[in-house]
C-alpha cells in the first residue's frame, strides 16, 4: 500500500505573512484611490477657489444652474450676474462654475 500513498511527514505549517497577505493589497488600494479620486478632486477644488478669488466685474460666467451672463457686482458671498438687458440675477459665489472667454455672450445670441 505504501507504494501508491507516500508516507506523510510532519511539516511545520507555514502561515501567510501578514504584510504580504493582507496589508500590501490594502496599501495598494489606498494609493490607487488617492491618485485616481482624492488628488484630482482636491486639484479641481483648488482651481475653483482660485477662479472665484480672481473673479472681477465684467467677466462672463456660467452658473451651476446653466445661466450665462456678465458679472455686474461681487460681494462677500454673492455675485450679481446680468443675464439679459436690465435683468440681474443674484447667486451665491460658489454657484459660479466656469469663467467663459470674452465675447461668449455675443456669440451665444
Amino acid at each position: 500500500m505504501s507504494f501508491f500513498i507516500p508516507d506523510a511527514y510532519a511539516q511545520a505549517s507555514q502561515q501567510p505573512d501578514m504584510f504580504t497577505g493582507l496589508l500590501l493589497p490594502m496599501i495598494f488600494l489606498a494609493v490607487v484611490f488617492y491618485f485616481l479620486i482624492i488628488r484630482p478632486q482636491s486639484k479641481r477644488t483648488k482651481e475653483h477657489k482660485t477662479m472665484l478669488a480672481e473673479l472681477k466685474k465684467g467677466d462672463e460666467v456660467t452658473t451651476s444652474g446653466g445661466l450665462l451672463g456678465k458679472v455686474t457686482r461681487i460681494g462677500e458671498s454673492f455675485v450679481e450676474i446680468e443675464v439679459a438687458a436690465s435683468t440681474v440675477v443674484r447667486v451665491q459665489k460658489h454657484a459660479v462654475s466656469n469663467l467663459m472667454p470674452k465675447g461668449t455672450l455675443k456669440s451665444a445670441d
